[in-house]
């Protein structure tokens, strides 16, 4: 559409020498929309028909797709042909029903349309002067999810392009609040499982990385208390200076939710900051099973939620909530001659002095868009669904296939593996490393695997608002199958039919 027999682009070269306008008339600009759309409703369509995982040609199609800068133009089809038919396939199809992997985010359509607005009409929301009435949007969803959590009236925070920008932006409000400039004796307490991101924000934010205390856990991968608070006492005793626990709610390798009601307990015995890392977990108190098991994250000064997890929207979107946002405030507010003068209405908010980000996206409209059009219930149900497929599988492994459960779901993610008896622990991580590339090599589901106290296991996380029963129970048939095919091999008949 736009090649350089276009009249459009011709007429452009003639009225500027060797460039192009970069302003489509509306007739084209529609064009584009319409082709666009058809390429991404017929996508759309046939997610569940495609592959789970499509990367074994990766190294060649990222080869084949090398090229120089630009000098001319190209057709907008054949960009859209590019796109769609031979980048967009090789890949983990991270939108379909069968990704069960890591921490699915799900990527629903309004979200996608809000982007394509909020990027069109490029309003500039980092100063609440430029755009209030977006900058209110935006901040209308921050508090919902302070709602959703039971942070109190006055909380407020920021929108993240995910949770290791808001575990860092955390991490760096804690340490200008509870430290001084000379913080390096400070030191933070979280579960040997936390998420790694944590480790790489205390780096970033100046601290050596044995500064972050890994506490051992529990049975059922829960940070140990009564070992953390015993860490405080030695570190206070050797002269160093605890200021941050740090408490989970949903790892990333079994979900597994910490004693977060006993952590707020001594966070303020011991007056350190209370910050809870619930980007898988969090929007899980929507339904009254998550609220039942994450009691006592209403206590914390910080909490982190990625709404592409838990709220099914596309990827790039996270969330760091603060009981007090003037703490975001002291942490991140600097001044500059060319900067316009910020209001002073604690009504309204200077997203810019709040976050490290000057310049920045309309993120919010992608929460706020689909919140508005479907109401948070339809959320709730899907969150409930994911719950109640999760349990129901982990029963399916456990009573029927005869699988070993590892991880019991706390919320939407178990883990499991195969373990027939009189095989060493190294033979059993091995069948079971074999059993997970048998289960993606059907392509039906993709499964990732990790290792708990010495032992592979296969993860399944349901948390993707197009997995419903019928997938779930494809997963399953996988995992039958190639159990029984590995067993067959092995002349053992241990596996359940």
């Amino acid at each position: 559409m736009f090649g350089l027999d276009h009249p459009f682009v011709k007429a452009s070269i003639g009225m500027c020498p060797n460039a192009y306008v970069l302003e489509p008339s509306a007739d084209e600009m529609r064009s584009m929309i319409d082709l666009a759309a058809d390429r991404i409703i017929a996508h759309i369509a046939s997610l569940p028909e495609q592959p789970a995982t499509q990367v074994e040609e990766g190294p060649a199609v990222a080869r084949a797709l090398l090229e120089p800068l630009p000098a001319t133009g190209t057709s907008f089809p054949e960009l859209l042909d590019l796109l769609f038919d031979r980048a967009v396939p090789t890949s983990f199809n991270t939108a379909g029903p069968g990704y069960l992997a890591y921490i699915p985010g799900g990527g629903v359509f309004p979200s996608a349309v809000a982007d394509l607005i909020a990027n069109a009409v490029n309003r500039y929301v980092g100063v609440w002067a430029a755009a209030p009435g977006l900058v209110q949007l935006e901040t209308n969803v921050i508090r919902w999810f302070c709602d959703i959590v039971g942070l109190p009236d006055g909380a407020g925070g920021i929108l993240t392009t995910g949770g290791s920008l808001a575990n860092f932006t955390a991490l760096v409000t804690a340490r200008r609040e509870r430290l001084g400039e000379d913080f390096l004796s400070g030191t933070i307490y979280a579960s040997q499982e936390v998420h790694h991101s944590l480790q790489k924000a205390a780096v970033l934010a100046g601290f050596p990385e044995r500064n972050v205390r890994e506490i051992p856990v529990n049975d059922r991968f829960q940070v140990r208390p009564d070992l953390l608070a015993q860490r405080m006492r030695e570190d206070r005793e050797e002269g160093r200076h605890p200021f941050m626990i740090v408490g989970s709610a949903g790892t990333a390798n079994t979900g597994a939710i910490d004693d977060l009601e006993r952590l707020a307990g001594i966070a303020r015995e011991e007056d350190v900051w209370f910050h809870v890392d619930a980007a898988y977990g969090g929007f899980f108190m929507l339904t009254e099973r998550g609220r039942a098991v994450m009691g006592g994250i209403e206590r914390a000064d910080s909490v982190v939620m990625d709404p592409h997890k838990g709220l099914f929207l596309p990827y790039g979107l996270g969330s760091l909530l603060v009981r007090d946002p003037e703490t975001l405030r002291r942490a991140h507010t600097t001044f500059a001659d060319y900067m316009p003068e910020m209001q002073g209405d604690r009504d309204f908010v200077d997203f810019c002095e709040l976050s490290p980000e000057l310049s920045r996206d309309f993120r919010g409209l992608r929460a706020w868009l689909p919140l508005r059009l479907y109401g948070i219930d339809a959320f709730r149900a899907a969150l409930d669904e994911k719950l109640d497929l999760a349990r129901w599988a982990t029963d399916v492994l456990r009573d029927d296939l005869g699988m070993e459960i590892l991880a019991d779901p706390q919320l939407s993610l178990s883990a499991f593996r195969l373990a027939p008896a009189g095989r060493s622990p190294e033979e059993l991580n091995e069948l079971n490393r074999t059993l997970l590339a048998r289960v993606n090599a059907r392509k039906n589901v993709f499964l990732t695997g990790t290792v708990l106290a010495g032992r592979f296991a296969l993860r399944i996380c349901v948390l993707s608002f197009r997995t419903h029963r019928d997938r779930m129970e494809q997963c399953l048939d996988d995992i039958r199958e190639s159990a029984g095919e590995l067993f067959a091999e092995l002349g053992d008949r241990t596996v359940r039919r």
